[in-house]
């Protein structure tokens, strides 16, 4: 009996649950009707369908790889995806699973469909956005808002004769206006972004959505038109397409491009005024003071690597927040300093945490007793998950031998007589599925789990020898990208009364078991197999701290 497994999907909030509902009953009636045996449902709740970083879609191809069904079920072809090129990845990785996509629009799914439909989709979607930009040009136009509401503004809810929504209609705050005319005046008169927002959150003052206020809150991105200080609105100018939102094709997530100044639509709006002209002019000319100018070298500032060795490392045990550079030598909580949200003012030395760090990393982090007991177990579980995929693997050679043989049968049957015509359509069948399965095998790999028994051992040894490569000029970033890999987080606790720091180092587990690898043939280790998983320095795997 074929296998079949129902996707469904609605992507905006103008559609309820109810719409997966309808979809999947829809379908479930289509497979009785075929007598198909349902598999599983999956489904995205409120998703795009212009991306594929959606866990249902994603938890589907994983079990049509896997074989778990053989046909997929859909309303339409675009609740798989809009986008023309992972609907065209989605059908090309069904296709080498052998797992055919039905659609009740559509019907089975061919390359045909996927060309068309799939183009189909991508100008419904750019006309779509097309729609919604006039739509917010329109409404710019005429004074209105075109986007979000602004810190210092509130939503005015209104309805027009007909009982449609009135949309864009703004309204000042005055208890936020007058949050911005204080920003205003002490950055005016001197006052840092880092301290005004640090005495804003003493003052138990909320910032934007609520949240605590931060430097970048309110210095922002002047060319970008960005953060309290450089919000055009607040002099009564309506700046609208300053910016341009793009959809990164790795991983999904919006990114915004300045736009050509020729571009942006500007518009006065004088009954939005918060600010008066002379204060702005003055925090206008103390930016223009304090600006400065990039380097010339350009570009490979941007993409340089972490400054020191533990950067992006450090944790604050107190509030959670990261560590940064405060003078020449030492580290501290970089919330305590920008926000003041935190109590923890005491610093440690640089150089002191690293060789803390990579004491921990030798002495700590991996008993050897312990680590041979962990080796055993880790192999066994990680063996036992890929004896599933082999399962798999040993299906498809045992349906490729009784492809072949089948096809000899044929090949017997047309020698004795049998008319070629007659056997013509089940040949090309099993021909089509044999290079499918020859395919499908090439392609699968059997990695054995190779976890040496005296990993703690190896994985000391070769921690000291990155170690010593840490001095050498031509191993020395080499071996610096190979240990931060072995660390996912280190907490520093000080005691705010003696000033001892107490230290949680946490390993990660995928970095430290390729590190103690040995064996040639030993498969590498992915995050995704130990992503549950962690080590903690300390007297065992439990998570424990420990004073260094």
């Amino acid at each position: 009996m074929t296998r079949v497994a129902i996707y469904a999907r609605y992507s905006s909030d103008n559609q309820r649950d109810a719409s997966i509902e309808d979809q999947v009953r829809i379908c479930k009636e289509r497979a009785e009707s075929e007598g198909w045996q349902l598999s599983n449902c999956y489904s995205d709740h409120a998703v795009s369908g212009a991306s594929l970083l959606r866990p249902g879609i994603q938890m589907l191809l994983s079990d049509a790889i896997a074989g778990k069904f053989d046909t997929i079920i859909a309303e339409a072809l675009d609740r798989l995806s809009r986008d023309q090129e992972d609907i065209a990845g989605i059908f090309k990785r069904l296709s080498f699973a052998g797992v055919k996509i039905v659609t009740l629009s559509e019907g089975e799914i061919s390359h045909l469909h996927i060309g068309l439909k799939g183009t189909m989709n991508a100008l419904f979607l750019k006309d779509l956005a097309d729609k919604t930009r006039r739509g917010l040009r329109g409404r710019v136009e005429v004074g209105k808002s075109g986007g979000g509401k602004s810190y210092g503004y509130n939503v005015v809810k209104s309805f027009d004769g007909a009982g449609e929504p009135v949309r864009g209609e703004r309204i000042i705050s005055e208890q936020e206006a007058d949050i911005i005319v204080r920003i205003f005046s002490d950055y005016a008169v001197g006052k840092s972004p880092k301290a005004i927002a640090a005495q804003l959150n003493r003052d138990g003052v909320l910032g934007p959505s609520s949240k605590t206020w931060g430097q970048s809150t309110i210095n922002g991105n002047r060319q970008r038109g960005t953060g309290i200080l450089n919000n055009e609105l607040y002099i009564g100018r309506l700046v609208w397409n300053r910016l341009r939102y793009l959809k990164d094709p790795e991983t999904g997530k919006r990114i915004s491009r300045l736009n050509d100044p020729s571009a942006w639509v500007v518009h006065d709006v004088p009954d939005l005024r918060v600010v008066d002209q002379d204060l702005w002019d003055r925090v206008k000319t103390r930016q223009d003071g304090l600006r400065v100018k990039k380097n010339s070298s350009g570009g490979m500032r941007d993409c340089r690597r972490p400054r020191y060795l533990l950067s992006g490392l450090i944790k604050c045990g107190h509030c959670g927040g990261g560590y940064s550079v405060i003078s020449q030598t030492h580290l501290g909580c970089s919330t305590a300093r920008n926000k003041g949200t935190c109590n923890n003012l005491r610093g440690i030395k640089r150089v002191t945490l690293e060789d803390y760090v990579l004491g921990g990393l030798r002495h700590h982090l991996m008993d050897p007793d312990l680590a041979k007991v962990f080796a055993q177990e880790y192999s066994s579980h990680l063996n036992t998950l890929r004896k599933t995929t082999n399962a798999s693997i040993d299906r498809d050679r045992a349906e490729l031998t009784k492809v072949i043989s089948e096809q000899e049968k044929l090949v017997d049957a047309i020698c004795d007589g049998v008319p070629a015509a007659k056997l013509k359509d089940r040949m090309i069948k099993l021909e089509h599925r044999q290079q499918e399965l020859e395919h499908k095998l090439a392609a699968a790999k059997e990695n054995p789990v190779v976890v040496h028994p005296n990993m703690g051992r190896v994985y000391r040894r070769n921690v000291e020898n990155l170690a010593t490569a840490l001095n050498g000029e031509d191993t020395r970033t080499e071996a610096a990208d190979i240990l931060r890999s072995l660390i996912d987080r280190i907490t520093v606790t000080p005691d705010l009364e003696t000033g001892t720091p107490v230290i949680s180092l946490e390993g990660n587990l995928a970095g430290i078991l390729n590190l103690s690898q040995t064996a040639k043939n030993a498969a590498p280790v992915s995050q995704h197999d130990v992503q549950q998983v962690e080590l903690v320095a300390g007297v065992g795997f439990e998570p424990t701290t420990f004073r260094l």
